[in-house]
């Protein structure tokens, strides 16, 4: 059974429909390597012509320069044709000291990344500041969702960050305000990014959301989010777009001898647990990433997958991989191989 990229999926009870295939605007912001605008841009139009209508960007990517670059594409494009999304949560400005700043650990992040200062602003002016200066970086004046970004125990140093951050959303009136801009119809949903087991839960007991944006807990390799989380999310009516279907790197490499995985090098463990699957994929004649790419849809919670791209190339990839046929057998062998959990939805793909 083939799935097909451009399907529309409706986001909870909200107004917003995505396609199942996305284009995730990270690599936009050169995590590892520069890339020239005009590669940039390419990969845009590259994706763009596939039909993707779908796009993912967020001001920490590359300090901004991934809505800069995003905006410059999708402002030449009819704004009804398309559908977009960035993030809340952290605040640009110039730095105090120029020449200190190109040292500090958010130009270190970022190969390619721009030279702004930033801070983690959860309350009701950071919000809406971040808000407003997506738009003028983006170059449109609405987005179709926001969502929260990265108030979790790694980017926040700590659960009393995250207490904070979670407190600025709640009483700082963060998230009211993020309620306004969705009452009045400047945006049509609103997200959580998240990347670690335990936040879904904290998130819904105290917001009303429509869609979680997932990082890692759901992909090939791991289905943590299997216990409890993704249940949770259909009991609140909650939808879930994929981001890192490729665990960071891995599954779209293979088991190489550079393969990443967490964003970190990849252990032995999980170098011989890709293998064992890479080799199954070979016996069904499918690749791993079209494996990676089809996944996480036979959840039906999850509604997109936003794999990213920094070259024409690996769109067109992403794109003939997710539009590929893979055989019921195939996931059948993974669980009964024990590299996939048995109770991993897939009847459906």
């Amino acid at each position: 059974m083939a799935i097909d990229p451009l399907e529309q999926h409706r986001i909870s009870d909200s107004s917003l429909s995505i396609p199942a295939f996305g284009f995730g605007c990270g690599f936009l912001g050169d995590p590892a390597q520069a890339i020239s605008e005009e590669q940039a841009q390419d990969t845009l139009l590259e994706a763009w012509t596939a039909g993707v209508r779908y796009f993912d960007t967020a001001p920490w990517y590359g300090n901004t320069l991934s809505e800069h670059r995003t905006g410059h594409f999708l402002r030449q494009r009819p704004r009804e044709d398309f559908c977009i999304s960035t993030k809340v949560g952290r605040v640009y400005f110039a730095p105090e000291d120029t020449q200190a700043h190109l040292d500090s650990k958010w130009m270190q992040r970022w190969k390619g990344g721009l030279p702004f200062d930033l801070r983690f602003d959860y309350s009701a002016s950071g919000i809406t500041r971040s808000y407003e200066d997506s738009l003028a970086r983006l170059g449109l004046n609405r987005v179709d969702a926001l969502v929260i970004h990265d108030l979790d125990p790694r980017h926040q140093e700590g659960e009393e960050r995250v207490a904070a951050g979670l407190d600025q959303l709640d009483s700082g009136g963060g998230f009211a305000a993020l309620e306004q801009l969705r009452s009045r119809g400047h945006i049509k949903a609103i997200g959580a990014g998240v990347n670690h087991l335990g936040m879904i839960p904290r998130f819904l007991e105290r917001f009303d959301l429509d869609y979680f944006l997932v990082a890692m807990p759901y992909t090939l390799l791991d289905q943590e989010a299997l216990d409890g989380e993704f249940e949770l999310c259909a009991r609140h009516n909650v939808s879930v777009v994929i981001g890192a279907v490729f665990a960071s790197g891995i599954l779209a490499t293979g088991a190489t001898p550079d393969a990443t995985y967490r964003y970190a090098p990849a252990s032995d463990e999980i170098m011989q647990k890709v293998a064992r699957i890479e080799s199954i994929c070979r016996k069904h004649e499918i690749t791993l990433p079209a494996a990676a790419l089809q996944f996480p849809l036979g959840h039906p919670v999850v509604k997109s997958i936003i794999p990213g791209a920094n070259a024409p190339w690996q769109v067109r990839n992403n794109f003939e991989a997710l539009s590929s046929s893979i055989p019921q057998e195939f996931w059948t062998e993974l669980k009964s191989e024990g590299l996939l959990r048995p109770d991993a939805p897939t009847e459906t793909l």
